[in-house]
């Protein structure tokens, strides 16, 4: 199942809708990688409210998306870490940097356009 992919204005959207295995994750990579140039996005929302588990391999995977879209001129924001989903991955020692976060997707686009005008900060 792949990752429907919107583009809202200079956005664009990834809402992950269920689990996704290894596979799917490299390639939401890859296309989020690929659609950054060819909209010219300047930054990007996942949106991951319906994960019950961000594991390693998801963390490292979303963290070069972040990483890959910065070098291409666009920022990521995660957006709907559920309140179990973070506590694990404090626990976990797992790190999202160069990722910001939000609460939701209206919070996701603020930062997004916080951003854009030269704040750098995480939240709303």
């Amino acid at each position: 199942m792949s990752v429907p992919i919107l583009k809202q204005g200079d956005y664009l959207i990834a809402s992950i809708q269920s689990a996704l295995s290894d596979s799917e994750v490299l390639e939401l990579r890859d296309d989020l990688a690929e659609r950054v140039g060819q909209f010219r996005a300047r930054g990007i929302v996942v949106d991951v409210t319906a994960l019950d588990v961000i594991d390693s391999f998801a963390a490292r995977a979303l963290r070069t998306i972040g990483s890959t879209a910065k070098l291409r001129g666009a920022e990521t924001v995660l957006v709907g870490i559920q309140p179990d989903v973070a506590m694990a991955m404090v626990q976990f020692e797992l790190d999202l940097q160069p990722l910001h976060t939000a609460l939701d997707l209206e919070e996701g686009l603020a930062v997004l356009r916080r951003t854009a005008r030269g704040g750098d900060d995480d939240g709303p």
